[in-house]
């Protein structure tokens, strides 16, 4: 039985999952470093990525690479809130003086 066949018709969801991770730590040991995508055929990293995951979550998943620090969407809630803190903080000043708020509107308007 080709493996094509077998990852079809008798392999579950969690035996296919558990497969691509063990794909991926065998090719670790056996290189010595974080496989890349080109170190597999075309088939397995469909199935890897199918399974797990973009590239890097596939790693993290199989233990080879640390997850980061702060995640995508918490560092997207950081950017939102810092940009809150500033346009608070430049409205704050516009009010404070009127003068100057007049004249940086003046200036984007010539632009």
């Amino acid at each position: 039985m080709t493996e094509k066949a077998f990852f079809g018709d008798v392999m579950e969801k969690q035996d296919k999952k558990a497969y691509a991770l063990v794909l991926l730590k065998d090719k670790y040991s056996e290189l010595g470093r974080l496989p890349k995508r080109s170190d597999f055929d075309g088939e397995t990293v469909c199935l890897i990525k199918q399974k797990l995951g973009p590239w890097p979550r596939a790693l993290e998943a199989a233990g080879l690479k640390e997850p980061p620090a702060v995640s995508a969407k918490e560092k997207s809630r950081m950017k939102r809130e810092k940009s809150r803190r500033n346009r608070k903080k430049n409205r704050q000043l516009s009010a404070l003086n009127p003068d100057n708020a007049l004249s940086e509107k003046n200036q984007e308007e010539k632009k």
